[in-house]
């Protein structure tokens, strides 16, 4: 493994986050697309809009948590930016042959295909950027790391539009294009195939050493596979059988009942609702997570006291992903609802929303987390002081987006929703490596990514879908019926409150004693 000191937060380190955030502009322009190919997909496939939410959330977050966990173990005992490069390529092929896809259940196999290439590149990439730069800057850095959602988002939005209205000007019969492709098909092609370009690129990089923006040393896992293989054993079902089966006969007791719980859970929700597939995929995701956490009770205690015995970590890692929930959901949908609620041209809502989630963005995340750190100096709480004001700012504009009638009320509605509701994401991120030890940075930052997964992506996207789906059986248009799926999902901007009000109480003390609860969990400091 080669761990060549380097400056900490010098030139080389600003290099590498350049490079990591292009990274992340792949990894959301793949992810994103689909949102403005939805009504090509619908028409082209015959799905509905819960189906959609499913491609675009569900398919792709359980496999990105379960498969987090397991390569955020991998990040941080191997060559991080090896592990993001391998993943980068991965992902980029299973976008390109969504391409290839001719009915919902093969767009569903890909979909799943890409969640877990794109597990692999944030926790390796926080747990790098954190060793790169001091934790002063933590926030503003992870913050313009993060910048790369929204940029990609943006580019995605852009260029799905573009490349179908293209499309069809140069082949205004489909039978005539080139093996049959529809546009939105050559639109995963476009966007999928330069990632293999990206990733060798990513393998050039300097590996930084482990802790060495703190002064920690970490020492070296002689085994990194054999360790990420524990890891998917506890963490993949069935094998996760095997794994509870090791630490005793009450472990995997406990184990069977959590699953037979979860299982009856997802048929009550089938009953109720329909759509399997969504439940079945989500609850074999929670189950994933439960045995995980059992298993890495067993294995890594002091882990497992960093993440969940701390107040703070449950505070925010409930918190915040009730925010992404909108975040995911409204900005998903955002393209469709303007498309049918105002009957704009598929390129204009492209243009103006891919430039909106684009330059918002970046100014959101990039603001948010200078924000965050800038507080943070004079406030134990400054990170969550921004966290705090997100959901008082976008409610309002979310609203106008949705209510308004005038289209260029609704675009600086939608604009101004970009720019205040990522602020939170630097804050949390760096609030997240703060409280947990260098050689815990991934894997922490795997399971608040697995809660923002589940929470945020799984469910925001598809529930305002279904959502959406029942208001129109209803007699609603469609139109309205998205807009009042919408207007619920933003009410989960006051749940998150709930949670993030109690963390004011409880993280001074915890980020107070950081080392010494790692101690007394058997952590050698």
């Amino acid at each position: 493994m080669s761990q060549q000191p380097d400056e900490v937060g010098g030139r080389y380190a600003k290099y590498v986050l350049v490079v990591l955030v292009l990274v992340y502009v792949f990894n959301f322009i793949d992810r994103q697309i689909i949102s403005i190919l939805a009504e090509e997909i619908k028409a082209d496939l015959g799905i509905t809009d819960a189906q959609i939410g499913f491609l675009y959330g569900t398919a792709f977050a359980v496999f990105y948590a379960v498969f987090g966990i397991p390569l955020g173990k991998l990040a941080d005992v191997w060559t991080r930016k090896s592990l993001i490069s391998v993943g980068l390529g991965f992902w980029s092929v299973m976008t390109a042959l969504s391409g290839t896809a001719r009915n919902f259940g093969t767009l569903s196999v890909f979909r799943f295909g890409v969640g877990i290439g794109e597990a692999s590149a944030t926790p390796a990439a926080f747990s790098m950027l954190s060793d790169y730069f001091s934790p002063k800057v933590r926030a503003t850095v992870l913050a313009l790391y993060s910048s790369g959602v929204y940029i990609g988002a943006g580019i995605g939005i852009f260029l799905g539009g573009v490349i179908v209205d293209t499309w069809k000007d140069w082949y205004p019969d489909p039978t005539m294009a080139p093996f049959g492709l529809a546009g939105w098909q050559a639109a995963f092609f476009v966007v999928g195939l330069p990632g293999l370009l990206m990733a060798v690129w990513v393998w050039t990089l300097r590996e930084p050493r482990r802790g060495q923006s703190e002064g920690i040393d970490t020492l070296v896992e002689p085994h990194p596979f054999r360790v990420a293989g524990r890891e998917l054993v506890a963490v993949l079902p069935p094998l996760t059988l095997l794994s509870a089966a090791r630490n005793g006969g009450k472990a995997l007791l406990v184990n069977v009942l959590a699953g037979l719980f979860i299982a009856a859970i997802a048929y009550g929700l089938i009953e109720w609702g329909g759509n399997p597939a969504q439940w079945i995929a989500l609850g074999i995701g929670v189950y994933a997570a439960f045995s995980w956490t059992q298993n890495l009770r067993v294995r890594d205690p002091a882990t497992f006291t960093m993440i969940f015995r701390s107040r703070t970590m449950v505070c925010v890692t409930l918190g915040f992903p009730c925010i992404a929930f909108v975040t995911y959901g409204v900005g998903f949908w955002g393209p469709p609802f303007m498309l049918r609620a105002h009957a704009v041209d598929l390129s204009d809502a492209a243009i103006i929303l891919g430039l909106s989630a684009a330059v918002g963005g970046l100014i959101g995340v990039a603001g948010g987390g200078w924000l965050s750190d800038r507080l943070r100096r004079r406030y134990v709480n400054g990170r969550l002081y921004v966290g705090l004001a997100v959901p008082l700012l976008a409610l309002p504009m979310g609203l106008i987006f949705l209510h308004a009638e005038t289209l260029w009320v609704v675009y600086a509605a939608n604009f101004a929703f970009q720019v205040v509701s990522p602020m939170w994401i630097g804050g949390a991120a760096g609030t997240v490596n703060d409280m947990v030890m260098p050689r815990m940075r991934a894997i922490a930052s795997a399971y608040y990514i697995l809660m923002i997964t589940f929470i945020g992506l799984a469910l925001g996207p598809f529930l305002i879908g279904q959502l959406s789906d029942s208001i129109a059986d209803a007699g609603a248009t469609s139109g309205d019926a998205l807009r009042g799926g919408m207007e619920a999902g933003l009410m989960m901007l006051v749940a998150s409150l709930v949670f993030l009000i109690p963390a004011l109480w409880v993280l001074p003390r915890e980020d107070a004693n950081r080392l010494e609860r790692a101690r007394a969990a058997g952590e050698k400091v």
